[in-house]
């Protein structure tokens, strides 16, 4: 068996939804898939589902698919069940096997806002809010090689520093982050016509094209279908030619219930689902067999600014049916959970992160995403709040657990009270000896006398920060510089 994080399995996932509940759900998406269908803006794309029997109308400056079950049944089954995410440390690649609800945790969301915080001499925090860069990211990266409950690394910072273009901002992005962790690392895709100077640069590091092959260090997300029910060119595109090179790609729709979504959780995961089926549908029509993700990213609207909202009780249910439904289909799992929508660390986004970080991850997703360090939704990454988070998902992780309750621990357990029960002091502590981290949770702990929590996740990220990176080898460096244009200095520091 391939060695890979063990992240946390769940046997007996959470379940909203009946088996009837699942079969209606995917009659409907698959109705919704028909009429009204798609609004495909992808001349290719929309060739791709003519060519496979798709009824196809004008529809002005796009052209109307309607998508006939036969089609979206095909394409699930050759979509793959088990999708592998490499590392450049090959024990921390990722096993997503749709039929194992083992889940893993996960940064996200590639943010303009770096929150820096400090504190004055009374202990108060102080908030600064910081652009993206290079070195930002490189730090970022850092600090998730080194949380030991983060199991994967979505690029979290907007790279905007001077030199940083269109055409090299996806090398730059992906080479910063692979230089500085060992854990899988994935991202959008800026530019179609870096796609391969980036495959270059991953397969250097991965050892070669066969190494890559079988140990992919990257992976992709593709938001392929804007809501509701539109294919966007750009992204349909890069879809069909990540696809094309066999790559591991998320198909990620993200709808807005109450804007792009209906409100309620039926018509909502509805139209979700039948999105995600399209994007499945539109890899496996352009390369069969190529390794993809269900990615459901489902939020709902403030009622007062129609802005997006995680912290919210209908973004469980959204994201616990999605997860079903995936199971449904035998397809991995891409999932959210653990996003706050206040802009600062404290008491309401720790409720708001808690709310779906104790519920979305036991439906057994696969890839709970958006995990770790987000703040004001998805628009600001604070490296503290990645550490408090860190901290809480090692929790959940215990909490998580299978029970250890076997037959064959009967008569060591009858043992044990019965010898305590023989001492004078009847008590555990002085008769059997203390716990390992593996009997029980031990946390690094997060107090401060004078800042609190927040104060002692800031020191712990202060030593994160001073301890030893593992940058790739300097024969890889030069290779890459070498081969891949567009490589800037500070990207390899």
């Amino acid at each position: 068996m391939q060695k890979q994080r063990e992240g946390v399995l769940i046997k007996n996932p959470d379940k909203r939804l009946s088996q009837n509940q699942i079969e209606l759900l995917d009659a409907t998406s698959r109705e919704l898939l028909r009429d009204p269908g798609l609004l495909c803006y992808n001349p290719e794309v929309t060739e791709l589902f003519k060519n496979a029997g798709a009824e196809v109308e004008d529809a002005g400056d796009a052209a109307r698919v309607r998508l006939p079950s036969n089609i979206v049944d095909k394409a699930l089954k050759t979509a793959p069940s088990t999708v592998v995410l490499g590392a450049r440390n090959p024990e921390n690649r990722l096993i997503l096997d749709s039929s194992e609800p083992r889940v893993r945790f996960v940064s996200g969301s590639e943010t303009n806002v770096w929150l820096e915080v400090d504190f004055d001499s009374d202990g108060h925090p102080r908030f600064n809010p910081r652009p993206g860069s290079i070195e930002r990211l490189r730090n970022a990266a850092h600090l998730a090689e080194n949380l030991p409950n983060l199991d994967s690394f979505i690029r979290c910072v907007n790279i905007r520093d001077e030199g940083v273009t269109p055409e090299n901002k996806d090398v730059n992005k992906l080479l910063a982050s692979l230089n500085n962790i060992t854990k899988h690392v994935q991202a959008g895709l800026t530019d179609l016509d870096a796609l391969d100077d980036v495959l270059e640069m991953a397969r250097i590091i991965a050892g070669g094209k066969k190494a890559f092959e079988e140990n992919p260090v990257i992976s992709f997300i593709t938001c392929v279908i804007k809501s509701p029910l539109q294919v966007v060119k750009d992204t349909a595109d890069k879809l069909m030619a990540i696809a094309a090179r066999r790559v591991p790609v998320v198909i990620s729709s993200s709808p807005m219930a109450g804007t792009t979504a209906p409100f309620d959780e039926f018509g909502m995961v509805a139209q979700i689902n039948a999105e995600i089926l399209a994007g499945i549908t539109i890899s496996q029509l352009a390369s069969p067999g190529a390794p993809v993700l269900y990615g459901s990213v489902p939020v709902r609207s403030r009622l007062d600014t129609l802005e997006d909202m995680y912290g919210a009780p209908e973004f469980n249910h959204y994201n616990i049916d999605c997860a079903q439904m995936a199971r449904f289909y035998g397809m991995p799992s891409y999932s959210t959970a653990n996003v706050g929508d206040n802009d600062r660390p404290g008491i309401q986004t720790t409720a708001e992160k808690m709310l779906t970080l104790t519920a979305v991850p036991r439906s057994g997703a696969q890839y709970v995403h958006y995990a770790f360090g987000l703040l004001d939704r998805t628009n600001m990454f604070c490296p503290e709040q990645a550490v408090l988070d860190d901290a809480h998902i090692g929790m959940i992780k215990y909490a998580m657990k299978e029970p250890a309750i076997d037959a064959e621990l009967q008569e060591k357990v009858l043992d044990t009270v019965r010898e305590v029960m023989d001492t004078s002091h009847r008590t555990y502590m002085y008769h059997l000896p203390m716990p390992t981290k593996e009997d029980v949770y031990v946390c690094y702990p997060l107090e401060n006398e004078i800042g609190g929590a927040l104060m002692a996740a800031h020191e712990k990220y202060e030593e994160i920060l001073q301890t030893p990176g593992k940058p790739l080898p300097e024969s890889v460096k030069k290779e890459i510089m070498a081969n891949v244009p567009g490589v800037l200095e500070d990207t390899l520091r």
